[in-house]
């Protein structure tokens, strides 16, 4: 197998929605394999606090900055923290997202408004300030941002967030091609459904789960298993680094279910 230990020796990231789920895993994976340097962004203080310590513990130095994401001066200054901080940041992952619900007949306007804000204008200028900076410098550096199969349709009661995804994968293309010359690349992971501490708040939330159902729901799929972070952050870690080639642009499907396949 082919050792990732060094891989990020060079890498100072910033990771959106770091202190918990994906962007923690993809935060761990990036410490792993060699990054010592790192901004967690996010909403909650005590997650955050505990995040940044657990990476610590690996040897990492990381910082929890606490962001709104409807607030677009707080996304552009994003950067300019990281680089107060470090002097420098080359990778930036947008993990952090809203998943309310919402179908077509009952999303009211501020739901609509709340969901593109945060998943797909916070995105737009959390790229806006990263690029910038890279372009600033010379150019070089990757983008990771992490979609939702729902980018290819969705759930009638995830009709906003559907749209907000797909809006965002289009947007990763953009900025892949828009930059190419100047060796940013940006790329994209489109999970299914996923086994992260948001997850178990949403299915209790939203659809009256109890407690085990994560068993039951890992029961019912074709691999016995919902996708875990962890294993999605090898894939993200990857996109991140330089083994990565002049990969750009790629929408990576995450999940054991396979677009325009039918029952036999």
């Amino acid at each position: 197998m082919h050792n990732t230990a060094g891989r990020h020796t060079n890498t100072i990231a910033i990771v959106t929605g770091g202190a918990q789920g994906v962007g923690f895993a993809i935060a761990r994976q990036l410490v792993r394999e060699g990054c010592t340097r790192l901004i967690l962004a996010g909403r909650d203080a005590d997650k955050g606090v505990r995040a940044s310590a657990e990476l610590a513990e690996l040897g990492a130095t990381a910082q929890f900055i606490a962001l709104d994401l409807q607030d677009v001066d707080a996304c552009l200054a994003l950067t300019e923290r990281a680089v107060a901080a470090f002097g420098d940041v080359n990778v930036l992952v947008n993990a952090a997202a809203l998943g309310a619900r919402g179908t077509l007949v009952d999303t009211p306007v501020e739901l609509w408004d709340q969901m593109f804000n945060t998943n797909a204008r916070a995105p737009f200028f959390l790229m806006q300030g990263f690029v910038r900076h890279r372009l600033a410098q010379g150019g070089g550096g990757a983008i990771v941002n992490i979609l939702s199969q729902c980018a290819h349709c969705g759930q009638s009661y995830l009709a906003p967030y559907s749209a907000s995804k797909g809006a965002l994968a289009t947007l990763t293309k953009n900025v892949a091609n828009a930059y190419r010359g100047n060796r940013i690349r940006c790329n994209a992971i489109l999970p299914g459904w996923m086994d992260t501490p948001g997850e178990d708040l949403t299915q209790r939330k939203y659809h009256g789960a109890t407690d085990g159902w994560l068993e039951r729901a890992e029961a019912s799929q074709p691999m016995g298993q919902l996708c875990k972070p962890q294993q999605l952050a090898g894939l993200a870690s990857y996109l991140l680094s330089q083994e990565a080639g002049v990969m750009t642009g790629a929408l990576i499907d995450y999940d054991q279910n396979v677009a325009g396949a039918y029952p036999e």
